[in-house]
């Protein structure tokens, strides 16, 4: 668990923010949920949110619960269960709309830089993303 810092917050809080790709074509918001972090999606994709009309919200339409193929991409909790300890965010899981399917990631801070590795199986066999705050 992070260590509280003297202004009443953890090292990990340091996350929370909103934060965009390193190909400025997304944008996420990092929050605390209960123990962990999550992640929403508030731009993305190079404006591939909408559909042709350029109004209309894109749908999570690969989703494997046929429950979830209705809610809009936009502002879609995305990253879930990253729990933070020795100063890396561990253990999370990132849904790829794009896909229907969840994989791992993991993410360190390195300055105002977001490293994010998102993986199936070993972290070592993923890619990585980087993300700067905005806020």
């Amino acid at each position: 668990m992070a260590q509280p810092s003297p202004f009443g917050k953890t090292d990990a809080d340091d996350v929370i923010g909103i934060w965009v790709s390193e190909a400025q074509d997304s944008k996420m918001e990092i929050y605390p949920c209960g123990n962990t972090y999550c992640g929403k999606l508030l731009a993305g994709w190079g404006n591939k949110l909408y559909e042709k009309d350029g109004k209309t919200l894109k749908k999570d339409t690969k989703n494997p619960d046929r429950k979830g193929r209705n809610r809009p991409l936009l502002n879609m909790e995305f990253i879930t269960d990253l729990t933070y300890a020795d100063g890396q965010f561990r253990n999370g899981k990132l849904y790829v709309a794009q896909l229907g399917r969840t994989v791992s990631c993991q993410m360190k801070m390195n300055h105002r830089v977001l490293v994010m590795r998102v993986y199936v199986g070993l972290p070592f066999l993923g890619m990585t993303k980087k993300w700067t705050r905005i806020n």
